[in-house]
């Protein structure tokens, strides 16, 4: 599992000009899953990210967390976080989680992460998302299950 976090001030995503999921501070997350996560990977994925400390404090420290300063998360499922591109120029993304199952990780991502923060916003799970945010730092991390 994969999770591209990024800091943001404001975002939104939207399908076909509906705006789904609208956020200020807080974190727009990139989603991805492979067909060997499970509902434990979930878990302990939400944890970290939940948890991390990349808000600045009074001193200009990235001290805080999500919760610590009421932000947000947007959770935007995304399969091309899998992509192999070690053969020729058209990525693979075999590695990525087949849909069904993918889509039932996301749902619960989604689940556990409002345990642990009111605002959970999202996009449409294979949809034509169109995802607009002001990263803010910019401050960018990617967590992968495999490292944790």
């Amino acid at each position: 599992m994969k999770f591209v976090i990024q800091r943001t001030t404001q975002a939104s995503v939207s399908v076909d000009g509906e705006v789904l999921g609208k956020i200020q501070k807080g974190f727009v997350v990139l989603i991805g899953v492979s067909n060997e996560d499970t509902k434990e990977t979930a878990d302990k994925m939400v944890r970290k990210m939940c948890a991390l400390r990349i808000f600045e404090d009074e001193n200009g420290k990235t001290n805080l967390s999500l919760a610590d300063v009421g932000g947000g998360l947007l959770l935007i499922s995304q399969f091309t976080l899998y992509a192999d591109c070690k053969k020729g120029n058209r990525p693979s993304f075999i590695k990525a989680g087949a849909p069904d199952m993918a889509n039932d990780m996301y749902e619960y991502i989604i689940e556990q992460c409002r345990k642990y923060v009111p605002i959970v916003e999202r996009g449409r799970f294979g949809a034509d998302m169109k995802i607009q945010l002001l990263n803010d730092g910019p401050f960018t991390i990617v967590l992968d299950s495999a490292e944790l």
